[in-house]
């Protein structure tokens, strides 16, 4: 029985950038190319959707004020779907009333950007994610193996 080891071939961490105007898309896409990241876009939440299912990346900018699914709505899907539930959301919006802040919150988001988005900020806070998710995901590889080597030291 073997830890799986991450080994540095392994592919960077995909993030999946969700928004409706194609303008602001760009934007965020050109400031990620800072980060040591993969990129994908989508440009409405039932295509983010699709795409998290089919992609599981390693972390979602989501805007919130999309036509058909709000981001509000495509964050709550995600967290309530225990395939994709620890998958980190940042939400980017142009919101700023507390009641829309409230409303993320309570749709699960684990982080939000104002628009317009500044560059440092957004590269700091998708660094700080993505480690954080790099760590969460170790962390269970590693409880699971250590599960493993307690069910097969067990008396039989």
């Amino acid at each position: 029985m073997t830890m799986p080891i991450r080994n540095e071939n392994e592919t960077k961490p995909l993030v999946l950038v969700v928004d409706d105007n194609e303008q602001n898309l760009e934007l965020i896409l050109a400031y990620l190319e800072d980060v040591d990241c993969r990129t994908i876009s989508a440009t409405s939440g039932i295509e983010a959707l699709d795409i998290v299912r089919k992609k599981l990346p390693d972390l979602v900018l989501l805007d919130v004020m999309m036509p058909k699914i709000s981001g509000f709505e495509v964050c709550r899907r995600m967290k309530n779907d225990p395939q994709t539930a620890d998958i980190p959301i940042i939400m980017v919006t142009a919101l700023n009333e507390l009641a829309d802040i409230e409303k993320a919150i309570n749709s699960g988001t684990d982080d939000f950007l104002s628009k317009p988005v500044n560059k440092w900020e957004l590269i700091t806070r998708v660094k700080t994610m993505l480690k954080l998710k790099h760590l969460t995901d170790r962390l269970e590889r590693t409880l699971a193996y250590l599960n493993e080597v307690e069910k097969a030291s067990e008396p039989r």
